[in-house]
């Protein structure tokens, strides 16, 4: 029996230790999608307590408390720090596969040298224990991220951000991590939203530019991002709910006419005229980050806010969103290939929630190959993603992308995450997929070379990122 959470925790064959502690365990991190506040890594935030930093805005952790019968007073309501703290503790030993088991003791051991079980038990030790370590000046937002070995971060930003945070980052001499914008464009092309007007009005007056119709909302477009490239942006990332929005050319009538309308009414009430719009900016988009040499990043397959009662009570991003289980492959293949048609087809990164897809967008990678010269794969699938983040979903994951892609060529994980805790998630990722390698070596399946091995798992781990994303 393996001790809990011990040094070869995840890793069950000599290759894959040797793999693990010798190469990936040490690597710096990229993450090139995730949602922390960049605000808080310009003013060094500190946090009063391990609820604060741990469960505060952590949907996945919200998710998990009400499916073990916590009341919401102590999840998103009234209770004080500590009554919180205590019900999550009280969870743990309820979640038994369940990836938040791992990362919540591993978040503990790296961050707080805490070893012991979290429990009910345990609760009152490890407030204690964590509430004097948040006090110390190394548990700085800063010092967590150089304690994680972090290269690189890419926030996600909306086209109308300052970016003032950003610059004041960079300014500092004294902090040399990357923090770098990543353009968020969704609130713009989501035109069938209520607010979608005033957003317009908002990107408007940001951009300096008086939208009237479609081309003077693509001018607007254009000019915020020219100022997010000046602020060392090269990464986009389309959230797209539901199915992928596909209407082919020789029905794309009236664009203009839309988005005035829309601009009349506040939103666009039809939805194939909607599809049309969503399209098009899709399009468009895409062709201003081929220009640039920019990565679009493309997650689909969500139902957001599908609990009505909570959607008004706690709004968005409080953990209801679910897998839409409809397919996007035909409409993803049209969008690519018209992308392709214009020779507007950026470097694209493409995330499905639904596990199903995994295949489907494995064959798409290789229908979309465009060689540019620059020895990397012009389409890549990502980790998985989201409900897919654990073991067996990021195991599944790389199995289908090594059985009908190029497996080498993976750019590896991302937090996906608003806690500077989760950087442990990188560890995790490492730690399976060197067991994954590792099981193919031991049963004779690729040669025990270990220059080769090693190359291996430091692209996937660190070199493939930073050679495709220009870091």
């Amino acid at each position: 029996m393996k001790k809990f959470m011990g040094k070869d925790f995840l890793l069950d064959s000599e290759t894959a230790k040797m793999l693990y502690h010798n190469y990936a365990e040490k690597l710096p991190i990229i993450d090139y999608h995730c949602h922390v506040s960049p605000r808080e890594i310009a003013e060094d935030k500190r946090y009063e307590n391990i609820t604060e930093l741990w469960l505060g805005g952590d949907h996945y952790k919200w998710r998990a408390m009400r499916s073990c019968g916590v009341d919401e007073n102590y999840i998103t309501g009234g209770s004080s720090d500590y009554e919180k703290f205590r019900a999550y503790v009280k969870c743990m030993p309820l979640l038994i596969g369940n990836p938040l088991y791992h990362w919540s003791h591993l978040e503990l051991r790296r961050y707080f040298g805490y070893t012991g079980i979290i429990c009910e038990k345990n609760c009152d030790e490890i407030w204690q224990l964590t509430s004097e370590r948040l006090k110390k000046p190394y548990m700085s937002v800063r010092n967590i991220i150089k304690a994680s070995n972090v290269d690189v971060i890419c926030t996600t930003d909306d086209p109308t951000d300052t970016l003032e945070w950003h610059d004041r980052i960079a300014l500092d001499s004294d902090f040399d991590v990357r923090v770098l914008p990543a353009f968020r464009p969704d609130k713009g092309i989501n035109i069938d939203r209520y607010g979608w007007r005033d957003y317009i009005q908002l990107l408007s007056a940001v951009s300096g530019v008086e939208i009237t119709g479609l081309e003077s909302l693509k001018d607007a477009y254009r000019n915020r991002i020219s100022y997010f490239a000046e602020h060392g942006c090269h990464i986009a990332d389309h959230g797209i709910d539901n199915k992928v929005p596909f209407i082919p050319e020789r029905n794309m009538k009236h664009l203009d006419e839309i988005v005035k309308s829309a601009l009349n009414d506040g939103k666009c009430s039809d939805a194939r005229d909607a599809e049309i719009f969503k399209t098009e900016m899709h399009r468009f988009l895409a062709s201003e980050y081929t220009t640039r040499g920019w990565v679009m990043q493309i997650h689909y397959g969500v139902l957001r806010n599908s609990n009505s009662v909570m959607l008004e009570k706690l709004g968005t991003d409080s953990g209801f969103d679910i897998i839409d289980g409809r397919t996007s492959t035909p409409e993803l293949a049209g969008l690519l290939n018209w992308f392709a048609e214009r020779d507007g087809l950026p470097k694209t990164i493409l995330y499905s929630i639904n596990p199903a897809d995994n295949a489907a967008v494995g064959t798409l990678l290789g229908g979309f190959q465009m060689a540019d010269g620059s020895g990397m794969p012009r389409i890549m699938q990502g980790s998985a993603w989201w409900f897919n983040d654990n073991k067996r979903g990021m195991e599944e994951q790389m199995i289908s992308l090594a059985n009908l892609s190029a497996f080498g060529c993976f750019p590896g994980m991302l937090t996906d995450s608003r806690s500077f805790l989760s950087y442990t998630r990188h560890e995790y990722f490492r730690r399976i997929l060197c067991n994954l390698i590792g099981s193919w070596v031991e049963n004779g399946e690729y040669p025990a070379d270990a220059d080769s091995l090693a190359e291996l798992v430091i692209n996937i781990c660190y070199n493939n990122a930073k050679r495709y994303f220009g870091f």
